[in-house]
């Protein structure tokens, strides 16, 4: 198969799960309106309703974009939650509410994602260990650090950090101006370099990949580098609207177990080389709607997490079936 050959099909098919999870989205929106005037208060379309929607969406958002690049090489991190935990607490630590120290907080954190990245690449490609376990284990380990380090809110954040959580530029907040900055910054990678062609070649198939001359093993390191380095955007971000981080702040968060459900509802497959940033962003968006929905109508918690693991499972399951067609 020829470059360009294989560059062609890689963006017929990163442009063929847009259209469907798009449709899905408007689909929720429009239902979310309806519910909410009929059982809510029924101001889903208020300007301030939906900017904090979008804000409460923006950590889950970060990750998620890092998230798809290891599922579309086939991969998966489970470590994400705690380096979301790990930068919290390490920025807010070394900052001590001095504006002096935050860019070395910015620095040691980003080079601890860096590490934690690579740690999870070189034991899923070199040792061979499942992705899924690679990534768990590397978790508990920096849960461990964690536990055995800090057991309460720690540190402090300068006010003037604070802004990347409450400030804003103009009439758009700063938290939704760096979500969409990654976004952008992700999909432009993904869609227009080499790396982007690279990466789906490697989800699609690692031996033609490998056949084809690629180093497969360095790609889907860097896919783990730049999913760590957005646990650590998230960090930072979380933070900021904390003032202090605290060890729980990830895994309360969900974002290991909900940034795999935004990216597969996003159309991404789980088998890998298949879906993109842009079906992500949906995927988080429908999420986001869901739950204000919920919240407006004063659904309870319990059945909250019931239909959104229904939601999941249809979404898995829809995808599932439409990648088995385009086979046929």
């Amino acid at each position: 198969m020829t470059t360009a050959t294989w560059t062609n099909l890689q963006r017929r098919v990163k442009l063929s799960a847009i259209p469907p999870v798009y449709g899905i989205l408007v689909v929720v929106f429009v239902g979310a309106i309806v519910i909410d005037a009929i059982f809510g208060r029924g101001q889903m379309l208020e300007q301030t309703i939906l900017t904090n929607m979008i804000i409460r969406s923006v950590a889950l958002g970060i990750v998620a974009v890092g998230q798809t690049y290891v599922m579309i090489g086939a991969s998966i991190d489970l470590s994400v939650a705690y380096m979301v935990s790990v930068t919290a607490v390490m920025a807010s630590f070394i900052m001590q509410g001095e504006q002096s120290n935050v860019p070395m907080a910015v620095l040691v954190v980003i080079g601890i994602g860096i590490a934690v990245g690579l740690l999870n690449g070189l034991i899923i490609t070199k040792l061979k260990v499942n992705p899924f376990i690679a990534t768990l284990g590397v978790g508990l380990l920096l849960k461990g650090f964690l536990n055995a380090s800090f057991s309460n809110f720690v540190g402090a954040v300068p006010k003037s950090f604070q802004t990347l959580g409450y400030g804003t530029i103009g009439p758009l907040p700063v938290s939704i101006l760096m979500l969409l900055a990654v976004a952008l910054v992700g999909a432009f990678i993904l869609y227009r370099s080499r790396y982007g062609a690279h990466l789906y070649g490697v989800g699609g198939s690692e031996e033609v990949a490998r056949l084809s001359g690629l180093r497969t093993d360095r790609v889907l390191i860097v896919a783990h580098i730049l999913c760590s380095l957005t646990a650590v955007i998230t960090g930072l971000f979380v933070v900021s609207r904390l003032r202090s981080g605290a060890p729980w702040v990830g895994p309360d968060g969900l974002y290991d177990l909900e940034s795999i459900a935004a990216v597969v509802v996003g159309g991404t497959a789980l088998s890998g080389g298949k879906g993109g940033v842009a079906g992500t962003i949906a995927g988080v968006l429908i999420f986001a709607i869901l739950d204000t929905m919920f919240n407006q109508i004063g659904m309870d918690a319990f059945l909250k997490q019931l239909l959104r693991g229904v939601i999941i499972i249809l979404a898995v399951a829809s995808y599932t079936f439409r990648y088995k067609g385009e086979v046929a």
